[in-house]
């Protein structure tokens, strides 16, 4: 039986523990614990959750043994298990790990091998934990600089979760009320002149903003807005939103937390593809290859009489081991040639889907760049969320991780470590086609 025959359901992407009862034993138990000692906030992917005990390359295995081709985890950006990455954390652990507060020279390698891959004008680098913390500081930052304190996103965005940016970030829901100082505006999608029509919005939003007496201190974009359901071309399509948000005294916040390092193909970082110079360029989770580090980078003359006033300092940012860390992933990127292998296998497996596409009642339109690509899936033309998710969990039963995003929840979301190889992608092309396929 194809998805597209099975009967109708609602189910989220996301374990219901109402059907926990139907889970073998010591899996109740492990959920049982889990929710005893973390509590209710926290939350599991599929309707049967996965207990992962290792991974390598693009692969994970679960506790019985079975593997499970990683489509979404882009944590682990050069491969779960890498070597090299492995090997400098480690030689760097067993020799010193302290803070930023000491000079090192691993840290000063790391900054600067990062700033090496930016435009020149973004010259400074602040070291975080997380992306969170980075698009924290990122705001504290533009609020200074600019004296204002409104800040543009996009209808679904996701910017992190501390107090400040979880008001920045209307995925998370009701429950996380967004601050007045924000204005939302649609996400670029849609025919005609995509730049124009999001520049728009963001004018109107300015002319609110300034109405309301907040000013404008920034349009904080993530690159590739994988959050409101990827959107990626055309390339350039950014540049008149940004230079109005300047032109009303404003910075860009260019959000790399997702697109960043190699991940859109192209180039290494997403604003790349725009031919923009951000003011702020933020970036985290594939930046260690799962050690804890981010980072905030800047031009100087935004930063200086911030970094005049305000000191910073982050006891686990910037540590030489998470610094050794990052330093192995780019060189790992550098010598495998993964961003190569991002814009060639990215194009086959977009191609690919929209292969299946043309015959399926329920996929829609295939878009991305690079290894990040998102898929619309459909009922009569219109978005189904309940049918994306439960695709996704059908794709789990069958030992294929991705996951859904957008405000519909309708589009998958497919974002592979950079290593993944033309056999992979074709494994998942042979599953994902007779579901979506009558």
């Amino acid at each position: 039986m194809t998805l597209a025959m099975q009967a109708p359901g609602a189910m989220a992407n996301g374990f219901d523990a109402a059907t926990a009862g139907d889970l073998p034993d010591e899996m109740q138990q492990l959920i049982a614990r889990r929710a005893r000692v973390l509590g209710p906030a926290y939350r599991l992917f599929y309707r049967e959750p996965l207990h992962i005990v290792r991974g390598k390359g693009v692969w994970l295995e679960d506790a019985q043994g079975r593997r499970y081709l990683d489509l979404y985890n882009n944590v682990a950006s050069v491969g779960h298990a890498h070597p090299a990455v492995l090997d400098a954390i480690d030689r760097q652990a067993r020799q010193l790990n302290t803070h930023t507060r000491y000079l090192h020279e691993t840290i000063l390698d790391c900054a600067e091998a990062i700033l090496g891959t930016m435009p020149e004008a973004l010259a400074n680098i602040m070291f975080t934990c997380t992306g969170s913390e980075a698009n924290d500081l990122a705001l504290r930052v533009a609020w200074h600089r600019t004296g204002a304190k409104g800040v543009i996103v996009t209808t679904n965005a996701y910017h992190g979760v501390t107090s400040v940016v979880s008001e920045i970030s209307p995925s998370l829901g009701a429950g996380v009320p967004r601050g007045d100082h924000v204005r939302i505006v649609p996400a670029p999608q849609g025919a005609g002149d995509v730049g124009a029509a999001f520049a728009a919005g963001v004018e109107a939003a300015i002319a609110d903003l300034q109405a309301s007496g907040h000013g404008v201190a920034a349009l904080i974009c993530d690159t590739i807005f994988s959050s409101d359901g990827v959107y990626a071309d055309p390339p350039g399509f950014l540049a008149d939103a940004v230079a109005a948000v300047r032109a009303a005294g404003g910075l860009f916040i260019a959000d790399e937390v997702q697109p960043g390092f190699a991940r859109t193909g192209a180039a290494m970082w997403g604003f790349q593809r725009h031919g923009l110079v951000p003011d702020i360029v933020t970036m985290g989770k594939p930046m260690g290859n799962g050690q804890p580090v981010a980072a905030m980078a800047i031009q100087p003359d935004v930063l200086a009489d911030f970094g005049a006033k305000a000191r910073y300092f982050n006891t686990f940012g910037g540590s030489p081991v998470a610094c050794a860390a990052a330093l192995a992933v780019l060189g790992v990127i550098r010598d495998e040639g993964l961003m190569e292998n991002s814009a060639t296998l990215g194009a086959y497996l977009a191609d690919g889907l929209r292969g299946i596409a043309k015959t399926s009642a329920i996929l829609g339109d295939v878009r991305g760049a690079g290894l990040f690509v998102g898929v619309d899936v459909e009922t009569d033309g219109q978005p189904d969320g309940p049918l994306a998710a439960r695709l996704v969990s059908d794709l789990r039963d069958r030992g294929v991780l991705i996951s859904a995003t957008g405000p519909d929840g309708n589009v998958l979301k497919i974002r592979p470590p950079l290593c993944i190889g033309r056999a992979e992608i074709d494994h998942f092309l042979a599953v994902i086609a007779p579901l979506v396929t009558s």
